[in-house]
């Protein structure tokens, strides 16, 4: 969980700066039809990889999902904190 913290750390800078050269700042700059877009097509990844055998192309794929799920949630200027108290609240 700390380096999913460092990364939206991370990802609220590039959304601030918007720096030249970076992959995150230029879905920002794009807009949410750009990161939704994106959030399917690693979505659709996750599906086809978990069908197949290799564990590893799996793990990659769901990091991707991850990473921009978590490119969705700065953007929303929603916390992942707030995700996790989602699913805290429904545990208990």
């Amino acid at each position: 969980m700390d380096f999913l913290n460092k990364l939206e750390s991370v990802l609220k800078v590039r959304k601030t700066e918007l720096p030249s050269g970076s992959y995150t700042a230029e879905l920002f700059r794009d807009g949410l039809d750009r990161i939704l877009k994106k959030i399917g097509e690693e979505a659709s990844e996750v599906i086809i990889a978990a069908k197949n055998p290799s564990e590893g192309e799996l793990i990659h794929e769901v990091a991707d999902l991850l990473f921009h799920l978590e490119i969705l949630l700065v953007h929303k200027n929603l916390s992942l904190e707030t995700i996790v108290q989602e699913l805290e609240k429904r545990h208990s």
